[in-house]
């Protein structure tokens, strides 16, 4: 589904503007990417949480040559939904 698609069905189910759901989606999003980048998890009650997780330097090996490099850690964004949703994701 494309973010216009879930505008008009948000639009649709309550009785909004376009303009308005446009406008809560954006504040929204804008609000969920503050508190990720300030290491934050953001928790939505019947869906699931996204929060930042650090993952540690590792060692990658060159298929070819053999060559062992160290890639650096890095920030990586981890969605975890939850567990209602997980079942009935399971039975289609």
């Amino acid at each position: 589904m494309l973010t216009k698609d879930l505008i008009s069905r948000i639009a649709v189910a309550t009785g909004l503007s376009k303009k308005q759901v446009e406008h809560l989606m954006s504040t929204n999003n804008a609000i969920l990417r503050e508190n990720l980048m300030a290491g934050k998890a953001v928790t939505l009650q019947g869906f699931g949480a996204f929060e930042v997780k650090e993952r540690s330097p590792r060692v990658i090996v060159h298929p070819r040559t053999g060559e062992r490099t160290i890639s650096p850690g890095k920030n990586q964004l981890v969605f975890r939904p939850v567990d209602n949703l997980k079942d009935e994701l399971k039975k289609i």
